[in-house]
């Protein structure tokens, strides 16, 4: 027990050297997102939902595990627990809390030098919604035109995407959905006023209470190509978000790309957004295959326009847990998670990633619940029972008893991962630390360095003459390498027991089962 807390103590000092100090004279520079799906992250009030006070409860704990930044899936009111498909722009879903929780989170989040990102989806609506109710077959309506109709009359509301009527939400209680009229200007006019109040609550032109950014989900530039809404980054996106950022310059735009194998080029050259996600190098970074990391990460990484970026991510809330396809091996967990915060770009970490958590989706039929085991409670302890686990989902619905991914005494629980130093938790802490230790990540150039072993992936950030490298081992075995590379020959190790070798223009490096090492210069 003495050495655990010996090691302890010196991996806290490591980490508060590299990164506390860094991140005070980098102002945050090196930026960190955290994807929380609050319904399943920390619940305040004991009604097993996870809610916007147990995430200011819990700001402590992200500052400690390093992120920055903090991204939350909708809030606003909707029949469905993932609330997309709203039933109300305007309020909070009364699970997560107030307006008044809202704003202290958010307020609380920037006195702490944090980021916030709220995700938007307001291409879509349900039957609850006021525009349905009221426009539905009456022409004298204010919202006789915010919703599309099949037919002249407008009694029938179009469908959605792979052209649904409705969705049959976990619960068991069906709802119809259609497609918002993104050809109206009073639609535009609408989202313009919504997405300003969120950038501004109180209007005094100051930001301290509004969000630092939106995440755009399904965007589009022919909606679900219907060919109903075509060009809309020329008539919808691009005239709001250029009013935006007119409101706050500042205001950062991350699209979620629909064709999740492309690049997102043509929503950061044409879409009027700052950032796409980096879908490819997350499928290869799942994989651990060399030759997808090689070509996406290069492709990625040359193509994304100057001051434009991809933000990097291994799971979502749309995916399967990385935990689940590696079978949680510990050594693939850790791979994958120095290539996701150390590979470039914006790096995005969701809730439980840093813990191993496992899920993948169900086969239930259809029905939103099929998504459930890769949103499940985060797990603070390790008999995964105790204050604020949020087990909404065990609380009703036909599948209420479908969900076990969750098993006491597993090894996957902060409280089980936090005192132990070679647990996965501490080593995402460790890699967190290291990147905001090294701003030349995000402001240096990304280059793929060829090696002769089929299972080493190198690469390098550069500056000058300054350089960071990464090796990593993407097999079960341990390895050796000559590395070619083209800068300097004095190497100092950053993280690992494998000490470069420098012969000429290669190096030479050794390493263990899925080992990972890390130099600078």
């Amino acid at each position: 027990m003495k050495v655990k807390v010996l090691l302890l103590f010196v991996l806290e000092c490591a980490i508060v050297s590299t990164g506390v100090v860094a991140q005070k004279k980098a102002a945050n520079q090196e930026e960190i997102i955290y994807h929380i799906f609050q319904r399943s992250f920390y619940d305040s009030n004991g009604d097993m939902h996870g809610d916007l006070n147990g995430i200011r409860q819990k700001l402590d704990y992200l500052q400690k595990l390093g992120v920055t930044a903090v991204l939350l899936t909708p809030l606003y009111e909707s029949v469905f627990y993932h609330n997309y498909f709203s039933s109300d722009f305007k309020k909070i879903d009364p699970k997560y809390g107030t307006l008044n929780d809202y704003l202290a989170l958010v307020k609380e989040l920037h006195r702490r030098g944090m980021k916030f990102y709220m995700d938007m989806e307001t291409q879509y609506v349900t039957e609850d919604h006021t525009w349905w109710k009221d426009g539905l077959n009456n022409f004298n309506s204010p919202y006789a035109d915010y919703i599309i109709y099949d037919d002249k009359a407008h009694t029938k509301p179009t469908t959605i995407v792979y052209n649904l009527e409705g969705l049959k939400g976990y619960d068991d209680v069906y709802r119809k959905i259609t497609t918002v009229n993104l050809n109206s200007p009073k639609v535009l006019e609408y989202n313009y006023q919504l997405f300003k109040y969120w950038m501004d609550p109180n209007g005094d032109g100051k930001f301290d209470d509004g969000v630092d950014g939106f995440r755009l989900d399904h965007m589009m530039d022919d909606l679900d190509g219907k060919h109903i809404l075509p060009h809309l980054f020329d008539t919808f996106w691009n005239p709001l978000l250029s009013r935006l950022r007119q409101v706050n310059p500042k205001i950062s735009i991350v699209a979620e790309q629909a064709q999740w194998l492309s690049l997102g080029l043509d929503y950061l050259q044409h879409g009027g957004v700052d950032r796409v996600f980096a879908f490819r190098l997350a499928y290869s970074i799942r994989a651990l295959n060399k030759k997808m990391l090689t070509q996406n990460a290069d492709s990625t990484f040359s193509a994304t326009p100057a001051g434009k970026q991809q933000v990097v991510f291994i799971e979502n809330h749309d995916t399967p847990r990385f935990s689940y396809d590696a079978k949680g091996n510990p050594g693939k967990l850790k791979v994958a998670a120095a290539l996701n915060l150390l590979i470039g770009g914006v790096p995005s970490i969701y809730y439980g990633q840093e813990l191993g958590m496992t899920g993948s989706s169900a086969k239930f039929g259809a029905t939103d619940a099929n998504e459930i085991p890769d949103r499940e409670a985060f797990e603070w302890y390790k008999t995964d029972e105790g204050k604020g686990m949020a087990y909404w989902y065990k609380q009703t619905g036909p599948h209420k008893d479908a969900f076990n991914n969750d098993k006491p005494n597993d090894g996957i629980s902060l409280e089980e991962e936090q005192d132990e130093p070679n647990s996965l938790w501490n080593f995402y802490r460790r890699m967190i630390a290291i990147r905001k230790a090294n701003p030349i990540i995000s402001k240096g150039t990304y280059k793929t360095l060829p090696n002769d072993n089929d299972h080493v992936f190198s690469f390098m950030h550069y500056d000058g003459s300054r350089q960071f490298i990464v090796v990593v081992n993407l097999s079960n075995k341990a390895v050796s390498a000559n590395i070619i590379r083209g800068l300097g020959n004095k190497l100092k190790v950053l993280y690992g027991d494998s000490k470069p070798v420098v012969s000429g223009s290669s190096v030479f490096v050794s390493l263990p089962a899925y080992g990972v090492a890390i130099w600078g210069m």
